[in-house]
């Protein structure tokens, strides 16, 4: 019998923002976070309203532990954990590690069962995206399991391993390329005359509001941005400048270096 349903080797941004929607879904009673620092742990514990403690405590009392841990330092926490993922037998491993394969988590920790995901922040509230593969020896009830404890988090997405890197530079460092659009287009229209706070709001509300055209819709996002070009009009006016400024070969090359490194992390 586990103690909780899931515990966090690590809750920094991106485990928090998880163990934030997991406490949602089945209560902080039944979450336990670590960190590096206890005094750490004991804040984020607060702030989740859920359990704190050692690395240690995660992995012997937890059925899901999550390796919320940078892929430099896997090494490191798997020579100071191994004894205690051998005493839980039966934990399922959760890895957010990017780039490491379940093969590598396999040679650490033996032949367990590995849920490997990857994230984003979004998770934190409700609207994340997460792909996940799991390994050999997880079950189809280990997962069904694990799809329903996540489902506060946001969208889910079984994916195979092979193709996780890639989905990687899409969804997991997506957020970061969007904050950095919505941030353009904030200081445009403060640029313009709007306010800060005008400014923001209407970027980030216009980013949603696509966002969720392109997903309920199911059109492709191309024709969406035809559809807004009226001809002769402003917005096919920014469009153009846009593409002489190779908007879109950018953003590919950015995707395209994030995923490179995503596989060097490896």
């Amino acid at each position: 019998m586990f103690k909780f349903k899931a515990g966090f080797v690590g809750a920094g941004n991106m485990g928090g923002s998880l163990a934030k929607a997991i406490c949602k879904k089945l209560g902080g009673e039944k979450v336990l976070i670590s960190c590096k620092d206890i005094d750490e742990a004991r804040e984020v514990g607060k702030r989740l309203s859920c359990n704190y403690g050692t690395s240690n405590d995660a992995v012997v009392n937890s059925k899901f532990v999550f390796l919320g841990i940078k892929p430099q330092g896997l090494d490191d926490v798997a020579n100071a954990l191994k004894a205690d993922f051998d005493k839980n037998k039966d934990c399922i491993i959760v890895s957010m590690l990017a780039g490491v394969k379940t093969s590598r988590l396999e040679n650490l920790f033996g032949e367990k069962k590995v849920i490997r995901i990857m994230p984003n922040t979004p998770a934190a509230v409700g609207e994340g995206m997460i792909l996940v593969y799991g390994n050999s020896y997880v079950t189809q009830e280990d997962m069904a399991e694990f799809m329903d404890m996540m489902s506060m988090c946001g969208s889910l997405d079984l994916i195979d391993e092979e193709l996780i890197d890639a989905g990687t530079a899409v969804s997991g460092c997506g957020p970061a390329f969007v904050y950095m659009f919505i941030d353009a287009l904030a200081d445009a229209g403060v640029k313009c005359g709007l306010s800060r706070e005008q400014s923001v709001k209407y970027a980030a509300q216009t980013l949603i509001g696509s966002a969720n055209m392109v997903v309920q819709t199911g059109i492709h996002p191309h024709d969406l941005k035809v559809a807004v070009c009226s001809p002769g009009g402003s917005t096919i006016e920014g469009v153009k400048s846009l593409e002489n400024d190779n908007f879109k070969d950018s953003v590919i090359r950015a995707v395209e270096a994030s995923y490179n490194k995503t596989k060097m992390l490896g």
